[in-house]
């Protein structure tokens, strides 16, 4: 394998202005959703779990499994 010399990287005025401009216009977008989110927490919404947020967020709704502990003990109760 050939090895060459690191490319060298310039970070220009244009660059950093644009960076700057994508930034505050990202914290513009986040900040409703925030104020929205908080707002909702505050009016009394129930406390939920950092678990069950995380998976109402992706999608995941686990479902519970048919049967129970007498299932697989067979008539023994714990």
């Amino acid at each position: 394998m050939l090895r060459r010399k690191p490319t060298r990287l310039e970070l220009k005025l244009d660059d950093i202005e644009e960076f700057e401009g994508a930034r505050k216009e990202l914290e513009g977008r986040r900040r409703p959703r925030e104020e929205a989110a908080g707002g909702e927490e505050a009016a009394g919404a129930e406390q939920r779990s950092r678990e069950q947020t995380v998976s109402e967020r992706i999608g995941y709704k686990p479902q519970p499994k048919a049967g129970g502990r007498a299932a697989h003990f067979g008539s023994f109760e714990f």
